[in-house]
């Protein structure tokens, strides 16, 4: 069951992957582990001494991925940002992640703190499947606790329906 799974969510990804024509500025092509910018100095070290999840030209310092409304599916825009966070907890065993999931204010208490919560677990299936090891990754739901933007329309909203990832000592 869980083979059938795995298969069909790398389906669903490689789907969203070649449907998706919008790019947004979140996600740049500074890969983690390859010939960028981002990658010098070899895997986990970030180029000359800086730690890759704090250099804003890493793709790992990228640590949001946002979700249409009323969804739980990661968008194939942010497929190489969660695949690049994948790929530093495979080579860093030690490195341990918290994924928050968050809503917009729509929605009821419970409702949004079950969204929430699929949210992230869509974003750690995604690093499991791609090399993560379960106890590196948690998921978690704030609901609507946690908004990144005030106000009542669809740009603070859009801001608002993300999840989160926060490694060991950010939490």
């Amino acid at each position: 069951m869980k083979k059938i799974f795995a298969v069909l969510v790398v389906c669903m990804l490689s789907a969203c992957a070649s449907d998706n024509a919008q790019q947004t500025s979140d996600v740049e092509d500074h890969s983690y582990g390859s010939e960028g910018e981002g990658a010098r100095g070899g895997a986990g070290s970030g180029g000359f001494g800086m730690n890759p999840l704090q250099d804003p030209n890493n793709i790992l310092s990228r640590r949001s991925v946002y979700f249409d409304f009323d969804s739980y599916a990661v968008k194939g825009e942010y497929r190489e940002l969660v695949l690049a966070h994948a790929a530093y907890l495979r080579d860093n065993p030690n490195a341990q992640v918290l994924l928050q999931g968050n809503t917009d204010e729509r929605g009821s208490r419970e409702y949004n703190l079950a969204l929430g919560q699929r949210r992230a677990n869509s974003v750690k299936d995604v690093l499991l499947l791609s090399g993560a090891r379960d106890q590196q990754v948690e998921a978690v739901s704030l609901g609507e606790e946690k908004p990144r933007a005030l106000g009542n329309d669809e740009s603070a909203w859009s801001e608002n329906r993300r999840t989160d990832i926060l490694y060991q000592g950010e939490y």
